[in-house]
């Protein structure tokens, strides 16, 4: 193998995201032949790397297996690893990993719930969340307000955010009637709060949001708020195809990872999602 790039060998080996692999390599915490790493560096998989001074096997780690799990996430969790005000997040409830790390593939902010994907490997991440992949994001969203043909067809067409043009590439009205009405939206990026932005920006307000597709993977019905499932060879295949990746084994686990991830799947307490409690089933999920 020809050497590449130092950030996408650690994210293909799931050390971590190709973005969070330029932060670390930026703040010194990488090391090659015992120098301190910079960005553009160029290595090969027998190149002595060290990550916060553990050195790290690319060789093993670089195999193309991948483990990817899906997440629905209640209300009330935040999307980061570690929180300073101790509020519950999405990794607190995941299976915990040797050698490795859970990357999250995009985030959902803390009153929105729905599907998140977590993987071992980095550049699968890296594709999945990078703008050039095009992946569109089903939501399932309740609106208070009136809700007009021509504010539909604004948001069709596009609306000048802060942070520039945004539209949602296919809306459908879902369920309800007058004031409250659930309507299924589709979006081709993840901008930060971007759908709730996208129905404000119409003087409507959004009181329930729930994320129940990304690209090809939908949100199962038998998955409860709190609970994972991991993907199977298909499901991987489907992903690294829609991204044009290199396809990935599934990863093995042994007999006392799936001890152990039984073990924490137990201790999520399932619970009926908020759209199953008011009786608005989400389409495929």
């Amino acid at each position: 193998m020809t050497d590449e790039k130092l950030q996408k060998v650690l994210a293909r080996a799931g050390v971590g995201s190709r973005r969070e692999m330029e932060r670390w390599i930026e703040s010194g915490r990488i090391t090659v032949a015992g120098k301190v790493a910079t960005l553009g560096d160029r290595i090969s998989l027998d190149a002595a790397v060290t990550v916060d001074g553990r050195s790290l096997n690319l060789s093993q780690m670089a195999i193309l297996e991948s483990r990817v799990i899906l997440y629905n996430k209640p209300v009330g969790e935040i999307c980061t690893r570690n929180d300073p005000e101790g509020r519950p997040t999405v990794f607190d409830k995941l299976p915990k990993l040797k050698g490795g790390r859970w990357v999250s593939v995009g985030r959902l902010d803390i009153n929105t719930s729905g599907l998140l994907l977590f993987t071992t490997d980095g550049e699968l991440a890296n594709k999945l969340m990078h703008p050039s992949s095009q992946i569109d994001r089903e939501y399932a969203v309740r609106v208070h307000g009136e809700v007009t043909d021509v504010m539909l067809k604004r948001l069709r067409e596009g609306v000048l955010l802060e942070d520039g043009m945004a539209r949602f590439s296919d809306v459908q009205h879902f369920d309800g009637a007058g004031s409250n009405q659930w309507y299924h939206v589709t979006l081709m990026e993840g901008r930060n709060r971007e759908v709730r932005r996208l129905w404000e920006s119409q003087d409507v307000e959004v009181s329930r949001l729930k994320r129940v597709r990304y690209g090809c993977v939908f949100i199962p019905k038998q998955v409860s708020a709190g609970q994972w499932i991991e993907l199977g060879q298909k499901e991987l295949n489907d992903l690294c195809d829609m991204v044009s990746l290199e396809r990935r084994k599934v990863a093995q686990k042994t007999v006392e990872q799936h001890t152990a991830d039984n073990r924490v799947q137990k201790k999520a307490r399932p619970q009926r999602s908020v759209e199953a409690k008011r009786g608005r089933p989400s389409r495929r999920g």
